[in-house]
């Protein structure tokens, strides 16, 4: 029986999922040798790293964040939904193969993403209100109303900035929607909704997955702008024609991403002298 080499090589879509699960898998396993090794969550490298590129974006309170056995998460609970969002949103694009698509999702989505980010607008406007006891609270704010309109403001965000960073990169792009039907909206929502449902499990190791990959959905934020306004700049957009070819700006785009974040966040300490917290509030 002869084998062919072709059938055994993996489809595209198999590959991503296989590198997806294999990626799970890895900081599941840290997050439980964490968890479970007395004196490792204390001072964990990875986390401490992933706090540091947190502060320069978040306020960290304590009180407004999910906490692994007493541990703060690097981001608060409304920026890990929103930058969990954007991972999830990256994520979804990537293994559904609509990385050239480069158009953005059309009106009757977008006004639907547009009410994501206004909902956590209004929902952190009430939240910071109870900062001040005679101001008007409309209901009293809960961490998981936090992740949640998080979540959906971090959906929009990728929604966003996925195809302007596809078609700033590609030579051969795809002129259809990032989302261009409801269905296609309901299964990235479905997986979203799977996302805040774990997360609110309270689970440490699922908690500490959860910290990792927000942190790098804080990296994908920036590092992408970093790579559109990079490429834009230097006159060197759309030219890229296959994978290989966008490791360099996006590898570049991820660096300057950390070097941005860890500059703030050595300014704002320097001011503050706390990586938790507002001072004064």
């Amino acid at each position: 029986m002869r084998i062919h080499l072709s059938s055994l090589t993996l489809h595209p879509y198999n590959r991503r999922w296989l590198a997806l699960v294999v990626v799970a898998f890895v900081l599941a396993l840290m997050g439980f040798y964490t968890i479970t090794e007395p004196g490792h969550l204390e001072h964990p490298a990875v986390l401490t790293g992933a706090d540091w590129l947190g502060y320069a974006v978040c306020h960290r309170i304590t009180e407004r964040s999910f906490t692994i056995a007493g541990r703060q998460l690097p981001l608060c609970a409304r920026c890990t939904g929103m930058y969990l969002g954007v991972a999830v949103a990256f994520a979804a694009f990537w293994l559904t193969g609509r990385m050239r698509r480069t158009e953005l999702p059309p009106l009757k989505l977008l006004l639907v993403l547009g009410g994501f980010i206004a909902i956590m607008g209004v929902d952190g406007v009430n939240s910071y209100l109870h900062f001040f006891p005679n101001a008007p609270h409309v209901y009293t704010p809960h961490n998981w109303l936090r992740l949640l309109t998080g979540m959906g403001t971090g959906l929009a965000m990728g929604s966003f900035v996925f195809p302007a960073l596809a078609q700033t990169l590609w030579r051969q792009y795809v002129r259809l929607p990032m989302l261009g039907t409801w269905a296609e909206f309901g299964q990235l929502v479905l997986v979203a909704g799977i996302v805040v449902l774990l997360t609110l499990s309270n689970q440490p190791e699922i908690l500490y997955v959860m910290a990792l990959v927000s942190t790098v959905g804080l990296l994908l934020t920036l590092g992408s702008v970093n790579v559109i306004l990079g490429l834009i700049l230097l006159r060197r957009d759309g030219r890229v024609v296959n994978w290989w070819e966008t490791a360099v700006p996006l590898i570049l785009g991820i660096l300057f991403a950390i070097i941005e974040l860890s500059a703030v966040s050595i300014i704002r300490f320097n001011l503050t002298g706390t990586m938790t917290g507002i001072p004064g509030l």
